[in-house]
């Protein structure tokens, strides 16, 4: 049982008493308390040399349990690989203001779509503009809503293509520095997102909640938009890749990840009914440090990321949207001379994606060592 489903299984009901979870909270609570246990249902294998047997219980599948998304992950990364061009890649980052956050959070889904929206025409316009690169490209977003303390942060990582399909359909390089100045990007999705959102407002799509209230009066939001288009709006890009293949090694470390994972877990006082959590520090060099914390409050936290009900958090534009992938994409592969990766989990099954991933086979017999594990009702393997 993991760290983070035992402070669940604990405390839940504790949390519970305190706050008022939606219905996705609860649904991804239930989920982690239950994941990979007996309420979930399993399956029992046994050796077909000596006999011996084991019970195999069924994970949860909820996108936001930490045991969850390591085969997700794996194989959404490896389908990606034939995408991927000989090319230059950045990645980029667009934070949202804090005070936006409470307003974000009373808005989720269409607050969210917003983010995305703004980013895409951000990249997209200033790329076509030939005063930086005169080229559509490729790109994909992913949204993060939190910081190293849990705290609510909603901001859009982006994997851009740094080079693009002339109007011409010729191939346009860029430098080795990112095409777009940062405070060019910046100042672009600060105008987006408030010219979008003050349009929601004014067509009664935005819902004011608590301390949130107050920006019912038109004049105190627009206050808020005053302060919000002064504020320099934090982005960053960097050149994270070299080479190809390291542009896919890299896609994992966001494009499945949730709020915290196990491994951040430093301890738990159930003395105390606290949790320590490991945290980097990016204001400075990425200093290690902890956080301490009531467990309920960790939940609390926890949960605030959870997505709304069938939210996509994984989108695609430009020549990486799905619509152009068997065409400009084929052609982009074609100028830039990129090799087609073929995907090594294409048409294999899961137990055969768990054994090359762990590095053994995972259907072998733990009692002997010699056989393998089968259903004794249907013949499968584990």
């Amino acid at each position: 049982m993991s760290a983070i489903q035992n402070l669940f299984r604990g405390h839940y009901q504790e949390y519970e008493k305190s706050y008022h979870p939606s219905f996705e909270q609860v649904k991804a609570a239930n989920g982690i308390i239950r994941c990979k246990t007996e309420e979930l249902g399993g399956n029992k294998y046994a050796c077909d040399k000596c006999g011996h047997s084991v019970m195999r219980y069924h994970s949860c599948r909820n996108r936001h349990c930490p045991s969850c998304q390591g085969v997700n992950k794996e194989v959404w990364i490896d389908k990606r690989r034939k995408d991927v061009l000989n090319a230059p890649y950045f990645h980029a980052v667009f934070t949202m203001p804090k005070q936006l956050h409470q307003i974000i959070y009373h808005n989720q889904r269409l607050l969210y779509d917003l983010m995305y929206k703004s980013v895409a025409e951000t990249l997209t316009e200033l790329s076509t503009d030939k005063k930086y690169l005169g080229a559509q490209i490729g790109f994909f977003s992913v949204l993060h809503t939190w910081g190293q303390n849990l705290h609510y942060h909603p901001h859009i990582h982006t994997v851009v293509l740094a080079g693009g399909l002339t109007k011409q359909n010729q191939w346009r390089n860029t430098s080795q520095k990112f095409f777009i100045p940062v405070k060019v990007l910046s100042k672009k999705f600060r105008g987006k997102y408030l010219y979008y959102l003050k349009q929601y407002y004014q067509q009664n799509r935005l819902q004011f909640y608590k301390d949130a209230q107050k920006y019912e009066d038109p004049k105190q939001f627009q206050k808020l938009m005053d302060e919000c288009y002064k504020l320099d709006w934090y982005s960053y890009t960097k050149r994270t890749f070299e080479g190809p293949l390291a542009v896919m090694k890299y896609l994992g470390r966001y494009t499945h990840r949730i709020a915290i994972s196990n491994q951040r877990i430093i301890s738990v006082d159930h003395a105390t009914d606290t949790v320590i959590i490991g945290v980097k520090d990016y204001k400075n060099n990425n200093e290690k440090k902890t956080v301490t914390m009531k467990i309920t409050e960790f939940i609390r936290r926890f949960l605030m990321h959870i997505l709304p009900k069938g939210f996509v958090k994984i989108r695609h534009y430009g020549i990486l949207a799905n619509r152009n992938r068997k065409t400009k994409l084929a052609l982009c592969r074609k100028l830039t001379r990129s090799p087609l990766y073929k995907p090594r989990f294409e048409g294999l099954e899961k137990r055969e994606i768990l054994s090359i991933l762990l590095g053994k086979d995972v259907t072998q017999c733990p009692g002997c060592m010699k056989g393998h594990l089968k259903s004794p009702f249907t013949g499968d393997t584990s």
